[in-house]
């Protein structure tokens, strides 16, 4: 138990609740919450001329601070983590692309135990601003050691990457006779177009032809030769 004025730096052991009549009932701080110097008003307007901190210990981390390191251990290229709360932070895509996850290396750190990572499956796209995993440190403090032993599992590379779409050049060559000699609206191909551009690629060539091998061979190698991907 400390005085309030003095516990800036510290972090709270229990929750603090504000009870405002007709506007607010609950927590105003969390068990965990670092105390700021802007926190001492509202904790001595509370009631609160002391409070219970946890005391610093050069074996242990905080579960934010824990929670960073956890986050490092994820975090590859095209993404970001958001700020650390109660031992959880998210990792953000920062662009489109296909999100590739070191599954042995994601299974080794969750295999550990008092931390846990739960990711989106790996080889699907991502949009930009799409949550790609949370990480959790689950008890208030953790041994420094078990951290160590994270990182050790997790190994050098990060657990988690987004590639982003290069914007690749389509060819399309659509077939069939009664599309050729317009018997039928060709309605497909603009559906392969719109499929393309959710993946950042344009249809820069195409051509309709009749149910010819021949022909429909000679026009996707000449689409080829033109540069087409």
């Amino acid at each position: 138990m400390m005085k309030t004025e003095d516990a800036v730096g510290h972090v709270l052991c229990h929750d603090i609740t504000q009870i405002i009549r007709g506007v607010t009932k609950g927590p105003v701080f969390r068990k965990g919450h670092v105390i700021a110097e802007e926190d001492i008003p509202v904790l001595l307007s509370v009631g609160k001329d002391h409070v219970y901190i946890w005391e610093k210990d050069d074996t242990l981390f905080h579960e934010d601070e824990a929670a960073a390191i956890l986050r490092d251990i994820c975090m590859g290229a095209h993404m970001h983590g958001s700020a650390p709360k109660e031992g959880k932070i998210e990792l953000i895509a920062d662009c489109n692309g296909v999100l590739t996850i070191r599954r042995d290396g994601l299974k080794a750190v969750n295999s550990l135990g008092e931390m846990m990572i739960a990711t989106r499956h790996g080889g699907f796209p991502v949009h930009k601003g799409d949550k790609l995993a949370g990480t959790r440190i689950i008890p208030l403090v953790i041994k420094k050691d078990k951290m160590a032993a994270a990182q050790e599992a997790a190994g050098p590379d990060p657990l988690l990457d987004v590639h982003p779409f290069g914007q690749k050049k389509a060819g399309v060559v659509t077939t069939g006779n009664e599309v050729f000699h317009g018997r039928i609206e060709d309605t497909f191909t603009p559906v392969i177009e719109s499929k393309l551009a959710e993946y950042g690629a344009v249809m820069a060539m195409h051509t309709t032809l009749a149910d010819d091998p021949a022909a429909i061979t000679a026009a996707i190698q000449d689409m080829l030769d033109k540069g087409m991907d």
